[in-house]
Parts: C-alpha cells; sequence; structure tokens
C-alpha cells in the first residue's frame, strides 16, 4: 500500500531524523507533564489556603464590625487601629511576657487601692479625730480625711476600669498592649496605696480593728459580691480554658479558678456576725450619751451644743472638765485653746499656754462658737437657721456648774474626763476635792445622775460621795472590778465584743462605747449588747428602729445558698456554652476533616498556619516556572 509503502521506506538519514523528532517530542511531552504536575500541585496548594483562609474568616467573624472591641483597645493602649491587627493566635499567650507583667501589675494595684479604699471608708467615724490631728500639727484646718476619701474613690475607680478594660479584651481574645501612660498611672496608684497604708497603720493603727469590726456586719454581703465577681470572671476563664492548647495551662487555670469558688461559696460555715440573730433576742437600743453635746449642730462643748443634744433625744452628756487658775472648773478638751476659742485673737502671747492657767474672767473674754462657721468640721453649719447661727455666734466656755444644771434640769446622767492642772497651778494636789464640792454642793444635780471616770484617788472619792457611780476605762476582770465597787465601763469601740459585753452584763456591769457616730457602728454595738455609747450624732442615731443589717439565721441560710445554687448553675451554663462554640466552631469549618481527625485540637493546631498565610503566598508567586 502506497500509504504503507511510503511509511516504511527508510533510510539511514530518515532514520536519524525520527529519532530526533521522538527525542523531540518525548521531550515535551515529559516537559507538559512536569507542567501539569506543577500546575496541580499549585492548586491543590491554593485549595488548602482557600480553605485556611476560609477558617481563618469564620474563626474570627464574630470579631467583625465590633467598634467596641476597637474601642477597647484603644482605651487600654491607645491603640486606635484595627484590633484584628493585635488579637492573639489561637492556644497562644494573650500577650507578651512585659504584657503579662503589666496586667498582674494592676490586678496587684486593684486589690490594694481596694484595701485602702474599704480601710479609710470604714474608718470615717473618726475623721473628725484625724482632721483634728492635722490641725494640731500644721497649725490651720482643713477637711484632710474627705481629700483623702476623694483620692481613694480616684485611684480605685481608675485603677478598676483598666483592669474591667482588660478582662474584656480578654474575654474576646485580643493581645494586650498596655500604654505607658496607664503604667506610669498604675506605679503611681500603687506607691500611694502602700505608702497611705503605712503611714496611716503607723499614726493610727487602731483603725485596723475597725475593719475587723466592720467585716461582723459587711461580711454577708461581702461574700455575696464575691460570689458574683467570680461567677462574671468564669466568662473570660472558660473561653481561654477551651482555647489554651497546653493541657498543663488548662488544669492550672481550671484548678486555681475551681477552688477560689468552691471557698467563697463555703466562707459562710466560718462566718460570725452579731446582727445574724433572731428579733426576739435582740435588745433595746443603746442609750446615747451627747459627746461634748451635739458637735454636729453647735459647737462642741458649749451650752447650746448640750441643748442641741438634748432636744435630739439624748439620754446623756459627756464632757472634759478641767480647771481655771482661780477655781472654778470648766468644760474644754483640747490641751490650748488654739481650736475652739479666738484666743489667738484676744491673747496671741497665750495661744499654746494651758487653759487651766488662765482665770475664768479671761476664759469669759473668749467667743467660743466663731471658730464653728469658720471651719466647720462636720460640713453641718449651714443647716443652723439665722438665729441659731447668731447663738452659736456668741457662745462662749461653759461651766461645770451650768453643765451640771442642765442635766439636772433634764434627768440625764453626765460623764466626764476630769484633767489635773499643771505644776504651779493652785488647784494641782486639790483639783478632785474642788471638783466634788460643784457637784455635791454648787450644782443641782443628783450624785447618782454623776458616772465618775477619773481614775485617780478613787477611793476617796467613794468615800466622799458613795453615790455616785464609779465608771472606769480598764476592762479588767468581773472580780477585780467588783472589788472597785465599778458598775460601768467606758471603753473605746474598737474593743467591742459580744462575749465580753455580756460577761459584764452578767455581774451588772453595764458597757459605754465611745466614740460611735456612725450608723453601722451603732447598730453593731447594738446587737451586740452594748447599754450606752457615747455619739456625736444624737439627731442621726435616734432615728434608727432597728439595728442595719439584722437578719435572721434562716433568712441569711436561705440567702447563702441561692446565691450558691445561681452562681453554680451560671458557671456550668458559661463553660458548656464555650466548650459548646469552640467545638462548633471547628465543625463549621470542615466537618469532614474533624471527623476523619476525630479531634479538635488537631483541628486548631491546623488553623495555627493561618496567620502565616501572607508568607506562603508569596512564597508561591516568587516559585520558578519550568
Amino acid at each position: 500500500m502506497p500509504f504503507l509503502k511510503k511509511s516504511g521506506q527508510h533510510t539511514d538519514g530518515d532514520t536519524g531524523a525520527l529519532g530526533s523528532d521522538v527525542s523531540a517530542t518525548g521531550f515535551s511531552y515529559t516537559k507538559l507533564f512536569i507542567k501539569l504536575m506543577g500546575t496541580t500541585q499549585t492548586e491543590q496548594t491554593q485549595l488548602k489556603l482557600g480553605r485556611l483562609k476560609k477558617a481563618r474568616q469564620r474563626l474570627l467573624q464574630r470579631y467583625e464590625h465590633q467598634p467596641f472591641v476597637s474601642c477597647l483597645a484603644g482605651l487600654y493602649g491607645c491603640q486606635w487601629r484595627r484590633y484584628q491587627l493585635t488579637r492573639s493566635q489561637p492556644g497562644h499567650c494573650c500577650c507578651s511576657k512585659l504584657e503579662c507583667g503589666s496586667f498582674a501589675l494592676i490586678v496587684l494595684t486593684f486589690c490594694l487601692s481596694l484595701v485602702f479604699l474599704y480601710f479609710w471608708s470604714e474608718a470615717r467615724n473618726d475623721y473628725n479625730d484625724f482632721d483634728w490631728f492635722n490641725f494640731g500639727n500644721l497649725g490651720f484646718w482643713f477637711p484632710w480625711s474627705i481629700v483623702l476619701l476623694i483620692l481613694a474613690v480616684f485611684l480605685f475607680t481608675y485603677v478598676a476600669v483598666l483592669l474591667l478594660l482588660g478582662v474584656c479584651l480578654l474575654s474576646e481574645g485580643q493581645r494586650l498592649y498596655l500604654h505607658w501612660c496607664h503604667k506610669i498611672g498604675i506605679s503611681v496608684t500603687l506607691i500611694l496605696s502602700i505608702v497611705a497604708s503605712s503611714v496611716l497603720t503607723d499614726l493610727w493603727s487602731k483603725e485596723w480593728f475597725t475593719v475587723l469590726l466592720s467585716f461582723q456586719v459587711t461580711a454577708p454581703y461581702l461574700h455575696i459580691g464575691g460570689v458574683v465577681l467570680m461567677t462574671l470572671l468564669c466568662w473570660p476563664v472558660a473561653l481561654h480554658v477551651f482555647r489554651i492548647n497546653i493541657r498543663v495551662r488548662q488544669m492550672a487555670i481550671m484548678v486555681l479558678y475551681i477552688t477560689v469558688l468552691v471557698t467563697l461559696y463555703l466562707v459562710p460555715l466560718g462566718m460570725y456576725s452579731p446582727c445574724i440573730k433572731e428579733s426576739s433576742s435582740l435588745g433595746s437600743a443603746p442609750a446615747l450619751i451627747g459627746h461634748r453635746g451635739a458637735p454636729m449642730l453647735a459647737p462642741e462643748n458649749t451650752y447650746m451644743s448640750f441643748e442641741k443634744a438634748l432636744a435630739a433625744g439624748a439620754d446623756g452628756l459627756e464632757t472634759d472638765v478641767t480647771i481655771s487658775y482661780d477655781g472654778v472648773p470648766f468644760l474644754m478638751h483640747d490641751k490650748n485653746l488654739r481650736r475652739t476659742t479666738n484666743v489667738k485673737d484676744v491673747f496671741p502671747n497665750w495661744t499654746h499656754t494651758s487653759p487651766a492657767m488662765f482665770t475664768w474672767r479671761e476664759l469669759q473674754s473668749l467667743n467660743a462658737g466663731s471658730w464653728f462657721f469658720s471651719q466647720d468640721p462636720f460640713g453641718t453649719a449651714s443647716s443652723l437657721n439665722p438665729d441659731e447661727h447668731l447663738q452659736a455666734q456668741n457662745q462662749s466656755v461653759c461651766s461645770l456648774r451650768d453643765f451640771l444644771d442642765l442635766a439636772a434640769q433634764h434627768g440625764k446622767l453626765v460623764i466626764f474626763d476630769l484633767y489635773r492642772p499643771p505644776r504651779g497651778h493652785p488647784y494641782r494636789d486639790t483639783w478632785i476635792s474642788r471638783t466634788l464640792d460643784v457637784i455635791q454642793n454648787e450644782s443641782s444635780i443628783h450624785s447618782s445622775q454623776v458616772l465618775w471616770l477619773p481614775p485617780e484617788l478613787r477611793e476617796f472619792v467613794q468615800e466622799i460621795d458613795p453615790e455616785l457611780q464609779q465608771t472606769t476605762a480598764e476592762q479588767a476582770s468581773v472580780e477585780d472590778l467588783q472589788l472597785r465597787h465599778i458598775s460601768r465601763l467606758n471603753i473605746h469601740y474598737s474593743s467591742m465584743s459580744e462575749k465580753e459585753i455580756r460577761k459584764y452584763a452578767a455581774a451588772n456591769i453595764s458597757t459605754n462605747l465611745y466614740v460611735i457616730s456612725e450608723p453601722w457602728l451603732y447598730s453593731l454595738a447594738w446587737c451586740a449588747g452594748a447599754h450606752s455609747v457615747a455619739t456625736n450624732a444624737v439627731h442621726i442615731l435616734k432615728n434608727l428602729q432597728r439595728p442595719l443589717f439584722l437578719m435572721t439565721p434562716n433568712e441569711y441560710r436561705l440567702m447563702w445558698i441561692l446565691t450558691d445554687i445561681a452562681s453554680l448553675i451560671l458557671v456550668v451554663i458559661i463553660f458548656v456554652f464555650h466548650w459548646w462554640r469552640e467545638r462548633g466552631l471547628a465543625l463549621s469549618v470542615d466537618s469532614s476533616s474533624v471527623l476523619e481527625n476525630g479531634s479538635y485540637r488537631q483541628f486548631r493546631t491546623e488553623v495555627n498556619d493561618v496567620w502565616s498565610l501572607s508568607n506562603m503566598s508569596a512564597s508561591d508567586k516568587q516559585e520558578p516556572s519550568l
């Protein structure tokens, strides 16, 4: 056949040409095969990258269109760019070691500033003493206590906001970048909290006893607050537990969180509060003794002040007695007359002289009321009407005789400290006899209305006037007190103890606590069984119909159990939700891949490749063609 023949006729030259064509054709096919294979690999890589991009998109879609998170990051770190650029990788640490340290510093500062704020807010009962202490050292009046409280509130609020921002960012899986301004602010707050707490502890250590007392009334509510806080923290804790790849970290976080939570649940088992009792076991309200009268409503230790206290419903009056150079007992608390009189204007060279070195005539020439308006120690001077303002403005130093006559007129008890005159004073050795003479012979009061507090020459006083109610500030044994015929204790409120009060009451020894002006302290004294309290705020405490925070054991038990149960249910729901959401996110990306791998942890490991997409894409673009 021509065709076959033509095709079958070969020469050596033809054979070489054919071999050359076949070789060329084979090379072309080989090159084409390699090219096709390269194209297939590229498509597979692009397909895989596309799937990872899809995973990345779905992983982060819950963060899309959330300006709120951008605002959080901006406030926390002053980074107002798109927050997606600073998020943490799944399974990785939320921030660098430096930022972890900064966040830990915020937590520490929050705790210390909270302690300082609680300490100072609970010390409010003694703000007046603190301000007068500073007046004595600085020589001028300023409401330092209020300024310190405002500063404590501001610093705590600042740190609390930063901590809240950090927790919110962690809850959204964002990386933390604390701005350097905030780092300085946190450091300053930490230093101020430590220094202020240390100074106040050194100068005013007894206030820590006030803090301990406050726990007896606030502990049930602090417990509820602690449970609520730990329940809220469950959200970021659960989120990070299910995102962390390292099992050891997971277990450490879980164990720490559960330990703290369970401890809070069981705290009430060891809690004690005298205000948790049946109403039937509550005694009568403690009698109110006006401390230097009513110093919130009139200048202290003036006749008007005691009138105000009696008008407000005081059951007794308290004061301090000094004897003038010519033997007239009068009312004065301080070691000089600078604070409560205009001695600087009348006797400028005697501003630091003991009040006992003035004659009664000289004392009567002083104004003892104008300072109340210029210094306004309790911030209540504006509450006086024009007539009261004029009356207070013209008050003079009050004598012991007038004080006793006023109490006798209203049938009230009196208690006073008696200061011994300094050396060189005519009545230095007879100051007690002179005071007894005023009680027995010059005033109209009955001796049984007087709570005799001065410890000096007590046996002599009992012989002269056995009807005086012997009172002491010493917490001795019951036997010793009975031996000395003590009928009443006069102790600082920080020594309050329900057990001790009831022990003395069983021996017919009453307890008076001083100075209590805050309703919560008065409520605690009421629940503890105190018989009377000296107070600056008769007009406030008289209006309390029952103790604050009083609840029956069954009421508190119900509140405790319901709080713990509600918290436990919420914690379980939050943990289950985060487990379901993180697992559901993996299933939504590639359900078949998840089923084959049988583990969400393996999926998360693959998803970590998402964060290097840009580099992989760049390497594909640079691949040389064959």
